[in-house]
């Protein structure tokens, strides 16, 4: 299988090239350039197996000939056996017809470690198999940081610095950044809002004298193997849920596009999935595109869900390269209006595709917040901000069909919000308890390029 550039213009790599390189030299992203299909009988299969052997099935297509199975299935098991639930994503029941998707019992409490405990075994399985040395830059707005610095954190090989907005994260997000002790570990606190630290990394790419130097690689959502490693839960959920013999609705709390982008390649392989619901919270350009036709960054406004506190959403670009029918080039030209603009209008055959794919919805503030409330009441669950902002939108589009809303972090990664909204405080699981007290290791940034790529060369291992 290869893999191909939204913008037309980069080279095809195979899966490991593709996984290694992250962003593609003309700017855009990867994507394969067939997707595999899986038959309503090997779908049907999937129900009772494990989580790893459902991981195994749904992936081993994409990743051609980078390892033998058996090297595949052990990276895998690696991956999922720290996570703190033997079904890995299990499923609640919320009401009649609708359930969540827990993906949070991972070692850093958010759905990034699905994909990223699977790609730190892989990127050290490759590494090692070519004896070379990368250097991992990531921009986060809150928990790919720490599930990145978790699986990555002590590796010979890899170097890893990650950029977050300062004073724009929770605090538990922060600390699962910043106390980890390892050396090869690198904490950046940007002076300003994730946007900025997304197109600082993505400048960075672009600099390939910089780029190659270094050796640089990506580990944020536009690293393909991060959709793909996304791409699993929905099978696993769908299939407890009677796929492929009836049709399962997912709603997604986004704001990079990334975890849903995967609920689309899964419907591409053939599962049987309805509505693919996009949620957002206050900074809602997701939203406002498919409603008005119009991409339009307004400014990024802090919520109580700031993972989602965005408006560059990275992901969507691999969205309008299907809905534009994979033309490169009429990408390349949304990109460039996107940044010497400010936004760009989505043509009406590309605007219809989308809206054949995605639905969508926003949650305020106040919404979120009685959201969380009326849930733990009902229930007795207890929701993260972002989980609930995909809770109040899914409840606007139940049907006949099963839906189910992926829960995407922990509560107590935002036990502030889920405090003023319960009168409760969500307490970290055990082996998390120490992490108040645990000493800081972080280094305060400008937003300046040239001083970014400065540290980074200082503090990497030669």
């Amino acid at each position: 299988m290869n893999y191909i550039s939204t913008r037309g213009q980069a080279p095809h790599l195979g899966f490991e090239e593709t996984m290694l390189t992250g962003l593609a030299r003309d700017g855009g992203l990867y994507v394969p350039d067939t997707i595999p299909a899986m038959s309503q009988d090997e779908i049907a299969a999937l129900a009772g197996v494990s989580y790893e052997e459902a991981a195994f099935r749904v992936m081993r297509p994409f990743l051609d000939e980078m390892m033998p199975e058996a090297d595949l299935r052990a990276c895998i098991a690696r991956a999922y056996a720290p996570f703190g639930h033997d079904a890995r994503a299990p499923l609640v029941q919320l009401a009649p017809g609708h359930f969540l998707a827990e993906l949070f019992h991972g070692p850093t409490l958010a759905f990034k470690d699905f994909a990223m405990q699977l790609i730190g075994q892989l990127f050290q399985y490759s590494m090692k198999r070519k004896g070379s040395r990368i250097t991992i830059v990531g921009a986060t707005s809150g928990d790919t940081g720490s599930a990145a610095i978790e699986a990555f954190r002590g590796l010979d090989a890899v170097d890893v610095f990650i950029l977050f907005p300062n004073g724009r994260v929770s605090e538990v997000q922060r600390r699962q950044m910043t106390t980890a002790p390892e050396a090869n570990v690198h904490a950046l606190a940007l002076d300003g809002d994730f946007d900025d630290c997304q197109a600082a990394v993505k400048d960075m790419f672009n600099d390939f004298a910089f780029r190659d130097a270094v050796g640089l690689t990506a580990v944020n959502s536009i690293n393909w193997a991060r959709v793909l490693a996304q791409v699993v839960y929905y099978f696993t959920s769908a299939v407890a849920l009677g796929a492929p013999h009836r049709p399962v609705d997912f709603t997604v709390p986004t704001g990079n596009f990334g975890d849903i982008f995967a609920g689309h390649i899964a419907k591409r392989m053939g599962l049987p999935i309805g509505q693919l619901v996009v949620a957002t919270n206050r900074n809602d350009i997701l939203h406002r595109t498919l409603e008005t036709g119009r991409h339009e960054k307004q400014g990024v406004a802090p919520t109580i869900s700031p993972s989602m506190d965005i408006q560059v959403s990275s992901n969507f670009e691999r969205a309008l390269f299907e809905a534009y029918d994979r033309d490169g080039a009429a990408v390349a030209q949304l990109m460039d209006e996107l940044k010497a603009q400010g936004g760009f209008p989505v043509s009406q055959g590309a605007l219809q595709a989308l809206r054949e794919t995605y639905a969508s919805g926003r949650a305020s503030e106040d919404e979120t917040g009685a959201t969380i409330r009326d849930i733990a009441a009902r229930t007795g669950e207890t929701l993260c901000p972002h989980s609930a902002v995909g809770v109040k939108v899914a409840q606007e589009h139940l049907t006949e069909r099963p839906m189910v809303t992926l829960a995407t972090a922990h509560p107590a990664k935002f036990p502030d919000a889920v405090e003023a909204a319960t009168g409760r405080r969500p307490a970290l699981p055990k082996r998390m308890a120490d992490l108040y007290e645990r000493p800081e290791r972080v280094t305060e940034t400008p937003n300046d390029l040239a001083a970014l790529q400065r540290l980074i060369k200082e503090r990497r291992t030669s």
